[in-house]
Parts: C-alpha cells; structure tokens; sequence
C-alpha cells in the first residue's frame, strides 16, 4: 500500500512497550521488562522483516522511546517515523502531564521531538488527545500546518477514537491519517468509514487488545505489578484486576479456531482481520522483543482473513449499535 506516497507494508510497529517506564499522579502509564538492548534489536528484526513504520510518542517512556527509535533507525532514513504531541512530560522524573494542548506549544514541542529523534523531519505528527474539543484542536493544526511548511513535519493527523471529531478535521490539505482503535473484540466502523470517505490512512493501535490476543493471558494468567495493564482504567479495560477481562476472554475463547486458519498464529490471524475489513489499516501493534516483531511480521505471509471466516466471526461477536456512543480503547 502507499502511505504519504511512499510503498510500505501494510503493518508497522507500535513503540509504547520499549518506551519503559513513565507515570502520571503515580500511576504507572508503561510496560514493564522493557530492555534497551532488546528494543533495539526488536527494531532491527522489524526492518529485516519487511517493516519500514514506526509509531512512537513523545509520552512513551517521557521522550525514551523516541530516543531508542532514534538509535535503531540511525542507518535507515527511509523508514517512517509517526509521533504524537500534546501531553507534556519531564525526562528525568518520567511524569506525563496531561493537557498540554496550548498552539503555542506545538511549534517547540515537534522541535523537542525531531532532537531526540534525530531527524530533520519527522513524517507524521498526531496531536495525541483523543478527545479535545474540535475548536482546539483546530488552532493546534493550525500550528501544525506552520511545521509542515517549513520541512519540519511531511503531515499531520490525529489519535482519536471519536468519529465526529475525525469528521470535522478530516478534508484539511495537510490532514494525512487517524490513529484509533480497534481489533476483532471492538469494531470501529464509525470512524473507518470517515477514513474511507476521505482517503485518508488508518492506523491501528490496540490491534492486539493491549496482548490480550497474543493468548498468553488465560483465565488464570496475571500482568506484573506497574505494568499499566494491572491498573483498571479506560485505556486497560481489557483487562481487570491484573488478569484478562473474562468478558473479552470469553469472546476469544470463542473464535480461537477461526483466528488460526491456515495455521496462523493467534496474532496473525487479529492482524488478518484487520486487513480484510479495510484496505486502508494499517495495523501497528506493540513489540519489545525481537521474537514478538517477527511472529507478527509473518502475519505479511498470511493476508487477510478469508471471507468466510470474517462472516463466521461476525456471527460469533456480539457488536454495539451504531447508535452507542464512540468509546475510547
């Protein structure tokens, strides 16, 4: 597929887990047994696999993920780098700091990001509060806008689960992609026909439910202490009291067969899914090991899930009305 005009493959990696630790009031925001060394080498086995879009943030590990991107890409200018701005952190401590959405702002904070991640320009900037008012995040893009005019930024978009506010920013000239969520155990079929209306690309975070669908995390299985999977918030509801929600559990249990056709792995066949309901998804889930990167790169040798099987599945899930309310995952 082509994505800012330049042939890629329809997958890309998502930075979060290498970034290690961070917090906000306390609570961590992070993964836990992030390792440099591992990060590195897991960016390296991406590109050897094909993989040629990274996406990071200036949150993940306060500014380190971006750093370790830096590192692992130093020989590869061709790759493409997505970031987001909009929470401000502090490097040393590793605190994030929501709201930081001032237009002032914008301008010294993609400044911030193109140093640690050693670029003169950086492909695409994503403003990285899902639900700021459109009237705000308006006059950030108009800031946004300046950078792309001079060379510092190729494009812009915005990681957002809400279909109105993609709606309304979406036939900007410099408006490039929307970054949400979805997987086969939450549909988002609002915002993806607001990407499809307007040619623009999606990219998917939460393609794996948080590694829910990796499989690991049975009835039983629990998540290590600060990892931000052991809290219960919004962003984690797919798991509960550090163990996989037995709600979406149960939905897997259910279509593990239909997942694995052909001898894919669990998380080849979530990627599959992903393909075949839009040309335009970009999938983008996290990776911190080298052995994680490459099992879903082999999803590339796979596809997309076959018709009948995507029919199966849809009899399978029980979806929310399209009249419920957008929700953030």
């Amino acid at each position: 597929m082509k994505f800012l005009d330049q042939k890629i493959a329809p997958l890309g990696m998502g930075c979060w887990p290498i970034g290690g630790a961070m917090y906000s009031d306390g609570q961590s925001l992070g993964y836990t047994n992030a390792d440099d060394g591992d990060s590195i080498r897991a960016i390296h086995a991406a590109l050897d696999r094909g993989i040629r879009l990274f996406d990071t943030a200036a949150a993940y590990g306060a500014g380190h993920s971006e750093k370790l991107l830096a590192r692992g890409l130093k020989r590869h200018p061709d790759a493409i780098v997505v970031t987001k701005i909009g929470i401000a952190i502090n490097e040393e401590t590793k605190e994030l700091t929501f709201g930081d959405t001032h237009p002032e702002r914008v301008g010294p904070a993609i400044d911030q990001c193109l140093g640690r991640l050693a670029r003169d320009c950086i492909d695409l900037v994503l403003l990285h509060d899902n639900g700021l008012p459109v009237p705000q995040a308006e006059a950030i893009f108009n800031e946004m806008e300046k950078a792309q005019s001079a060379g510092k930024i190729r494009a812009y978009g915005w990681s957002t689960d809400f279909s109105e506010n993609a709606a309304a920013v979406a036939s900007r000239p410099g408006f490039a992609a929307v970054e949400h969520a979805m997987n086969v155990l939450v549909d988002a079929p609002r915002i993806q026909r607001v990407v499809e209306q307007n040619a623009l690309a999606a990219l998917i975070r939460s393609p794996l439910a948080m590694g829910l669908l990796g499989g690991s995390y049975t009835s039983g299985a629990t998540v290590r202490d600060g990892d931000i999977r052991a809290g219960d918030s919004m962003v984690t509801a797919y798991f509960k009291g550090a163990r996989a929600n037995p709600h979406f559990l149960g939905q897997l249990d259910a279509i593990r067969d239909l997942l694995t056709v052909d001898s894919r792995s669990l998380v080849q066949g979530a990627i599959g899914w992903l393909w075949a309901k839009g040309a335009c998804n970009i999938p983008i889930p996290g990776a911190r090991t080298a052995e994680q990167i490459e099992g879903i790169a082999e999803a590339l040798s796979f596809g997309a899930l076959p018709p009948e099987v995507m029919e199966t599945i849809e009899s399978l899930i029980p979806r929310e009305r399209e009249t419920s309310p957008d929700r953030a995952l």
